[in-house]
């Protein structure tokens, strides 16, 4: 819970005991639906504010004696580190475990949490990350075949000996991480395989899955296509995932998860890896594997916000419809937007986390915004803002640049800050980098900004409905005087009351929740008291209060 800490500035006392109360009561609303999403994720008890090593980053115990430090020190509190097969069984039953070992130590020494990533048999579709025993044995562990009989680098889900293989080496990790990290102090999380799913061709044609096809009698429910090829193989990686799954329960019980690839571009079953993890198959994912509890969405593709809220299904009741599963994204394209992306997940879906890839061979410019952004949410996780039931997460660029919220009779404008007529940067002819945030209600006319690039005003709705469209210079005066066509004027009396900013504080959050007043935003840096803003650059985290007349 936030407690207010007021320095000596001459700031307008805050009713701390009503937003004590107001927050309180934000938490008790949750439903019964709420809690069945949360439940399977509670036990983390913090935001997975997260980054994954590339593929080859954690192959020796040099890599991971440098690479680690680089992650605490980047602000990350969880790192997502592969588990290879390949390296953990080289020989057939015997096992080596001096990676995982030296992963679980380091990351404890540099108070940092893991999420093992298992690369067994598939990782990208392929099963590239097998041992050699396994790749050189194709009749015990047969691959998959497309319907012209080409064998692929992808093992078959409908042999036995596949899975049991798998099973074994699986189930001995998880045994491993349960001797060295039984508290789960350190390992927090695991992930099943690695973006499942057919490539070539959209489900296996081998014998052993011709036979599973005709016993199930899949063409007489679904058809022949693709998608209901697709179909078909999306329940049987999901059956075969769910015996892990199961293991890895009674072994040692975390969160569990399956990551997909997404079908974008227009592509067809077969040309992306298909029958995964994907939201248009959830329904057969939860079927074959119910004990997994996230499908979670590896986003490369433009349209984040679109991917997202198809893993976000949904999490508000006001939403409607069933719970189904909590977004956590533990792939996004590491570059200079992912921290206010980062944001916007948390802010608009009340995200279990957010992790950008190869965050260890990105660039400092690159990194920085994942910095940032970090440093802000740790912050409103101090002051039990995150996961709160009154947030928005804002997301704009250069083509959707506006949303307009109404929060219970507060109109709420938000745009990137690049709208605002005077920063030479927003007509240069560059792109504009993403501007973005997370907007939290604290009480009746009180709010929480944590973000950059974006500005918001506060209305009225009646407010909003007769304001006059104008052209304003920096100075907040008409651009251009005597120029009619810069405003639409109505013939009307203007009828009842504005909203105006009572104050603007620039804030930070301690580790113990107290909220530190820094400095107060008026003047220029609030456009003469017309909006909030945080400039694109700058990473901030805003009080603001609103009043009405």
């Amino acid at each position: 819970m936030i407690i207010f800490a007021l320095g000596n500035s001459n700031i307008i006392a805050i009713r701390m005991r009503k937003i004590l109360l107001t927050l309180f009561g934000l938490i008790l609303t949750l439903t019964a639906a709420d809690a069945q999403v949360y439940t399977a994720t509670q036990k983390l008890g913090f935001p997975i504010l997260g980054g994954e090593l590339s593929n080859s980053a954690a192959t020796s115990v040099e890599d991971i004696d440098e690479v680690m430090p680089r992650m605490r020190a980047l602000g990350l509190n969880t790192v997502l580190v592969p588990a290879y097969w390949e390296l953990m069984e080289p020989v057939e039953g015997t096992f080596d475990f001096t990676l995982i070992d030296r992963t679980i130590d380091v990351a404890r020494r540099e108070q940092l949490h893991v999420v093992f990533l298992w690369f067994g048999v598939w990782k990208n579709s392929m099963s590239c990350y097998t041992p050699s025993w396994f790749k050189q044995d194709t009749k015990r562990f047969p691959r998959a075949m497309t319907a012209e009989g080409k064998q692929m680098e992808i093992a078959s889900c409908f042999s036995d000996n596949v899975l049991q293989a798998d099973l074994k080496a699986f189930s001995a990790l998880m045994q491993y991480i349960r001797e060295r990290d039984p508290q789960r102090e350190v390992v927090v999380m695991m992930q099943i395989e690695n973006e499942i799913g057919m490539l070539e061709s959209a489900r296996d044609h081998s014998p052993l899955a011709e036979k599973a096809y005709k016993q199930e009698r899949w063409a007489e429910r679904y058809g022949t296509d693709e998608y209901a090829d697709e179909k078909f193989m999306a329940l049987s990686y999901a059956r075969y995932v769910e015996h892990l799954a199961k293991a890895a329960r009674d072994i040692h019980d975390m969160p569990l998860y399956v990551n997909a690839a997404m079908n974008s571009r227009g592509r067809r079953p077969g040309e992306y890896p298909s029958a995964g993890p994907l939201a248009h198959l959830i329904d057969f994912w939860h079927e074959g594997a119910p004990s997994i509890d996230l499908l979670a969405p590896d986003i490369y593709d433009t349209g984040f916000k679109s991917w997202c809220a198809q893993y976000a299904m949904p999490l508000r009741p006001q939403d409607g419809g069933q719970i189904k599963n909590r977004l956590f994204i533990p792939e996004s394209r590491c570059c200079e937007n992912s921290g206010v992306r980062a944001l916007y997940a948390f802010g608009e879906h009340q995200a279990l986390g957010f992790s950008p890839f190869a965050i260890d061979q990105a660039s400092p410019k690159e990194t920085a915004s994942v910095t940032q952004a970090y440093n802000l949410l740790r912050q409103l996780s101090n002051g039990k803002l995150l996961n709160c039931k009154l947030s928005w997460g804002l997301l704009f660029d250069q083509s959707d640049s506006e949303r307009i919220i109404d929060d219970d009779g507060v109109v709420m404008t938000c745009r990137h800050y690049f709208t605002l007529p005077w920063d030479p940067r927003a007509t240069d002819g560059s792109t504009w980098p993403e501007g973005g945030a997370m907007l939290i209600r604290l009480g009746k006319y009180d709010y929480l900004l944590a973000g950059s690039g974006v500005v918001i005003d506060f209305k009225t709705p009646t407010e909003k409905e007769q304001e006059q469209k104008k052209q304003l210079g920096e100075d907040g005066f008409a651009e251009a005087g005597g120029n009619s066509s810069l405003f639409t004027i109505h013939s009307s009396l203007f009828k009842g009351k504005r909203l105006g900013l009572l104050s603007v504080d620039e804030v930070t959050i301690a580790d113990d929740g107290t909220m530190q007043y820094q400095r107060r935003h008026n003047g220029d840096q609030t456009h003469q008291g017309r909006h909030a803003r945080i400039g694109v650059g700058e990473w901030k985290l805003l009080h603001i209060r609103l009043y009405e007349y």
